[in-house]
């Protein structure tokens, strides 16, 4: 061995120095909390994908109506129950316009003598499909995203209060959500659009008026378990306020289930929205959501299936979106999860 280490010059070593002071220093750079979910939830094959087909609909759901020059709402009974007429698809023998009357297939926009193409067909009112089924999206997002910002807010302000200051304050609050918790959320929905109209508002109220429940004692379960650990007691030694130990470091622990939980309120608000429009307690005509047009298309199920068969899908992969994307940022944002 030192037969070898003779023939090799003094420079070829360089001493090690140990500096006490870069001992502590990680050498891998620190990732913040969300840099670190973000790179989880990139992994997530299907949270990505339902991203931007989530994105590609509401995208649809704001330009879709434009892009025909068929009026959601414009009645033209001349044209009713038309089936399907996509250009350049229909030399494919699809979307070619052709439909059933009576027991024979024929091509109803000649019987008809109709010149202008309806992309998904039209109503029984004569009301253009296409443009319908976008503007309708809207409103179901529109009314979902509403009701679940309005769940949220209630839904943290009451459990983190309850949860904070503990105690009496918390009794009496956990009593009250127990007794709404016991009263049919579907009662008092009805209850309310029975009192109020029918509207797009008052669908928002009825889904709030219970829907902020399970975000409150979601909340409050966090709140209760951060505020004994010791940063909060080290901030309340320093005389932190009440209002400052909330802002700066109970919420930011709890942000994370917050936004999870709010990506499974909207599909929630969707359905249940589609559901009231679907049992004729939602908007009125010829306002329409997703639930209205799955209710219009479902009575003529037999002759035109395009009626219920195109707003159903759009229904399902929304639910499906959100779902998945609910799935992915729970696996990334909630450390227990980490593998």
């Amino acid at each position: 061995m030192t037969h070898h280490m003779e023939g090799l010059p003094k420079d070829a070593f360089e001493q090690v120095v140990v500096d006490s002071a870069q001992a502590e220093k990680i050498s891998k750079p620190s990732l913040s909390f969300w840099q670190d979910a973000w790179l989880r939830i990139r992994k997530n094959k299907a949270a990505i994908v339902s991203a931007f087909v989530l994105l590609f609909l509401i995208i649809m759901a704001f330009a879709g109506p434009y892009m025909v020059e068929h009026d959601p709402e414009n009645v033209r009974v001349t044209h009713a129950n038309l089936p399907p007429k996509i250009p350049g698809l229909e030399d494919l023998g699809i979307f070619n316009g052709e439909g059933k009357l009576g027991s024979k297939t024929v091509n109803l926009y000649e019987v008809k003598k109709v010149e202008e193409y309806y992309w998904f067909g039209t109503d029984s009112l004569g009301r253009d499909l296409f443009s319908r089924l976008w503007k309708g999206t809207q409103i179901s997002l529109y009314i979902a995203f509403v009701a679940a910002v309005i769940d949220m807010l209630i839904g943290v302000i009451y459990g983190g209060i309850s949860g904070y200051y503990g105690g009496r304050v918390d009794d009496i609050m956990q009593r009250i959500v127990e007794i709404l918790i016991g009263i049919p959320t579907l009662v008092i929905v009805i209850l309310m659009i029975m009192v109020m109209e029918p509207g797009i508002w008052s669908i928002i109220i009825a889904i709030s008026i219970t829907g902020w429940i399970g975000m409150s004692r979601i909340v409050r379960g966090q709140v209760l378990k951060f505020k004994n650990q010791e940063f909060v007691l080290a901030a309340k030694t320093l005389g932190a306020s009440d209002g400052r130990i909330i802002k700066r470091h109970l919420l930011p622990n709890i942000m994370a289930i917050v936004v999870i939980n709010m990506m499974f309120t909207i599909p929630t608000a969707i359905f249940f929205e589609a559901f009231l429009s679907f049992i004729g307690l939602g908007l009125q005509a010829p306002k329409a959501s997703l639930g209205t047009l799955i209710n219009d298309g479902y009575r003529f199920l037999e002759y035109q299936p395009h009626m219920l068969f195109f707003p159903a899908i759009v229904l399902s992969v929304l639910m499906i979106a959100f779902n998945l994307i609910g799935d992915g940022l729970r696996d990334a944002l909630d450390p227990k999860m980490k593998d």
